[in-house]
């Protein structure tokens, strides 16, 4: 059995009784404790919690009491020519073994180079060495959680001059030769068909539904830049309308994947982000 044979092998999610969860938030964490609301799990940013202790913590560790955590990595650099940083990798590794997610997950992107981390998940070219480079360390990623990982499709604003594939290519060489997950993000999906005149209907007829794990939905915001309509993908706001019918189409191709409401920036109070999850839930029918 290959190593990445045995990761997969050694990996079991746990079941989720409603498959609709929310991004956690600081702010909300007061609510959740006293109001219990009916959701399935809460997805966290491990890098928030990459602490020894204190209230951050405290928190996290009475809402996972009640529910499953999903723990999404933004800080891996998995697209970086350098090797993931070991000390992170540790990091991580110490907050799966403590609150034991049901999914691990980070992105097709890069943010570190040889000196410098960047704030942004910045896109890779859909080139053969840059699958490589993601693949090589993708695979030292799993072997150290000994998990399988997921890994979520970028939002981007500009296209490669050069590319040797597509997205749904270069997603169906990564799982196949990385053995690991995907993330459908499905604005992120939205984002890029409209920002660079793709058809989402050949998208989503041409990715490996086989390794989608989660589904991502957010809102995004709508810019006009030299007379262009530009999608930016903020996770500010409701989910669009455009996005909501791409979910129920994606959702055609894969039912009951579990799926997260992301909101990161204009935070609402906590109902807000439930009645996205009802919503949610009533299209997947549970």
């Amino acid at each position: 059995m290959t190593g990445s044979s045995q990761i997969r092998a050694a990996q079991s999610l746990s079941p989720i009784p409603i498959p609709v969860g929310i991004g956690l938030k600081s702010q909300h964490y007061h609510y959740i404790l006293d109001e219990k609301p009916k959701l399935g799990w809460f997805e966290v940013h491990p890098e928030n919690y990459m602490c020894a202790g204190g209230p951050p913590h405290r928190y996290l560790s009475a809402i996972r009491e009640t529910y499953e955590l999903s723990l999404h990595s933004v800080g891996t650099s998995l697209g970086s020519v350098t090797r993931p940083d070991v000390r992170h990798l540790d990091a991580l590794k110490a907050l799966v073994e403590r609150y034991e997610p049901f999914l691990v997950s980070d992105h097709i992107s890069w943010s570190r180079g040889p000196v410098h981390y960047h704030t942004d998940l910045l896109p890779l070219p859909y080139s053969q060495e840059a699958l490589d480079v993601l693949i090589r360390n993708v695979g030292i990623m799993q072997e150290h959680l000994g998990r399988q990982v997921l890994l979520e499709n970028p939002s981007t604003y500009l296209e490669f001059a050069r590319a040797d594939m597509d997205e749904p290519e270069f997603l169906t060489e990564l799982v196949k030769r990385a053995g690991c997950g995907l993330i459908m993000d499905v604005n992120n999906v939205f984002v890029c068909a409209a920002n660079h005149g793709l058809d989402t209907d050949d998208y989503l007829a041409r990715i490996p539904w086989e390794a989608v794990q989660e589904i991502h939905l957010a809102g995004h915001a709508v810019e006009e830049r030299d007379g262009f309509e530009l999608r930016i993908d903020d996770h500010g706001s409701h989910v669009s309308t455009d996005v909501w019918a791409l979910y129920e189409k994606a959702i055609g191709h894969k039912d009951m994947v579990p799926t997260l409401i992301e909101w990161d920036s204009n935070i609402p109070e906590f109902p807000v982000l439930m009645a996205e999850a009802e919503k949610a839930r009533a299209v997947l029918n549970v």
